[in-house]
């Protein structure tokens, strides 16, 4: 008798249009929340196609590089004054990010370390 979990059943993939919708909102809200949005996105989303997996990892894989960053130029002490370029840096990458998947391209972060593979 085999019973099959339902807590364990496979998420049929979102539609094009929603992993376009869904990875701009990711990229967006990365602005705000830099390490969580993207962090809650690849938990509940990696999953749900191609084109969304690939825009949650690279989204959190920016904000973990930027975090780090921040954590290195709290420690020296020149980074006290360039505390204010991280912000800039990923305001305006998580911009161009979310143009890019309102326009259904694939993107990469420069300089962003890639510690979760796609």
């Amino acid at each position: 008798m085999s019973q099959q979990n339902p807590y364990s059943a496979p998420q049929e993939p979102l539609s094009p249009e929603l992993q376009r919708l869904w990875a701009i909102g990711i990229h967006a809200f990365g602005i705000i929340l830099e390490f969580f949005a993207p962090l809650l996105g690849y938990l509940f989303l990696k999953d749900r196609g191609p084109f969304i997996r690939h825009h949650v990892t690279e989204s959190l894989n920016f904000g973990i590089t930027m975090v780090l960053l921040y954590v290195v130029l709290a420690i020296s002490i020149v980074g006290w004054l360039l505390f204010w370029v991280p912000p800039i840096i990923w305001t305006v990458f998580r911009i161009i990010a979310a143009y890019k998947a309102s326009i259904g391209e694939f993107y990469r972060y420069p300089a962003s370390v890639r510690f979760i593979k796609i």
